[in-house]
C-alpha cells in the first residue's frame, strides 16, 4: 500500500493545526492591546466598570486629558526627550556594533568567541544592581536629569545585544564580494559603506528597531536619573497612577499614544524586520 498520500495528509493537517495555534496565540497577544484602545475612547465611568462594557459609549476625554485639556501639563516634553534618546542612543549602536560584528565575523580576532562571551556577561548583570553606582557617577558629576545621560546608558545597554545580532547577519554577506572589493583597493570604509550596508541592511533595520524598542520603553533608568527637564515618555506614564486613584481610561489613551511611536516605526520596517531576523535561518 502506497502511504505517500497518507504521509500528506497527515503533514497537511499538522500545518493546519499549527496554524491553527498560531493564529490563537497571536489573537491571544493582540487582544489586550486592541482592549486598551477601545478603553481608552471610553469615559472613565464605563471604563471602570466590571465586567467591562463593550457597547458604551465612546469619547476623546482621555486624550484630551492626556495632550493637557483639563490639568495644563504637556507631554510633548517628555515625547521629545524619549525620541531624542531612542534615536541618538540607536545611531550610536549601529555606528559601534557594525565595525564591531564586522571584526569578529568577516574578519575575525583571535578568540572572538571570548568577545563575545564577554559581551553576553554584560546583560547578566541586573539592571537595579547597577541603578546605585550609576546615580552616584551621575550625581557627582552633575548629570542627573540630563538626557545626554540616558544616551550614553541607553548605548552602553544596547550594544552587547546588537554585536550579537549583526555578528549573524554580517556572517551572510558573502566573502567573494569583499575579495573582489578588496582586489578593486576599496578600503575599510568603503567596503563597511557600500558593500557589506546594503548586503547587511534587512539585519541592520532590524537591530536598529530592537534597539529603538529598547530604549523607547526604558523605565528604571529615566525614572530615578531624570527628573522635570530630561523626563521620558515612560516616566510621563506613570504620573498618571495618582494617591487618587488609576484613572484607567486616561492612563489608555496615554499608553496608546505612547505606543504609537514604536507601532509606526515597526510597520515602517516589517520587511526590513521579517528579513533580517530570518538571515541565517535556512542555510
Amino acid at each position: 500500500m502506497n502511504s505517500a498520500p497518507l504521509t500528506r495528509l497527515r503533514r497537511r493537517r499538522t500545518g493546519s493545526l499549527l496554524g491553527l495555534v498560531a493564529w490563537l496565540c497571536g489573537i491571544a497577544f493582540f487582544l489586550p492591546v486592541a482592549w486598551m484602545v477601545l478603553t481608552s475612547f471610553h469615559s472613565e465611568t464605563d471604563a471602570a466598570t466590571n465586567p467591562p462594557s463593550l457597547g458604551a459609549s465612546l469619547t476623546l476625554h482621555g486624550y484630551r486629558e492626556f495632550f493637557g485639556a483639563g490639568t495644563g501639563v504637556s507631554p510633548w516634553p517628555p515625547l521629545i526627550n524619549s525620541l531624542t534618546a531612542s534615536v541618538i542612543s540607536t545611531l550610536l549602536v549601529l555606528a559601534l556594533a557594525v565595525p564591531a560584528a564586522y571584526a569578529l565575523s568577516i574578519k575575525p580576532v583571535r578568540k572572538w568567541s571570548d568577545v563575545m562571551f564577554f559581551f553576553l556577561s554584560t546583560k547578566m548583570l541586573p539592571l537595579i544592581a547597577g541603578l546605585l553606582p550609576i546615580y552616584l557617577v551621575a550625581q557627582n558629576s552633575g548629570m542627573l536629569d540630563n538626557i545626554w545621560l540616558l544616551i550614553i546608558l541607553y548605548t552602553s545597554m544596547n550594544l552587547p545585544i546588537a554585536v550579537w545580532m549583526m555578528r549573524s547577519f554580517l556572517s551572510e554577506v558573502p566573502v567573494e564580494m569583499l575579495e573582489a572589493a578588496s582586489i578593486d583597493g576599496a578600503g575599510l570604509h568603503t567596503t563597511l559603506l557600500r558593500i557589506v550596508a546594503p548586503v547587511a541592511m534587512p539585519g541592520i533595520a532590524a537591530t536598529a528597531l530592537i534597539s529603538f524598542i529598547f530604549s523607547w520603553n526604558e523605565l528604571l533608568f529615566a525614572r530615578v536619573l531624570t527628573g522635570i527637564v530630561a523626563g521620558t515618555s515612560p516616566v510621563f506614564l506613570t504620573g498618571f497612577v495618582t494617591s487618587q486613584g488609576l484613572f484607567l481610561a486616561k492612563v489608555c489613551a496615554a499608553a496608546t499614544v505612547i505606543s504609537l511611536p514604536v507601532l509606526i516605526a515597526g510597520f515602517a520596517a516589517q520587511d526590513k524586520l521579517v528579513q533580517g531576523l530570518s538571515l541565517g535561518a535556512v542555510k
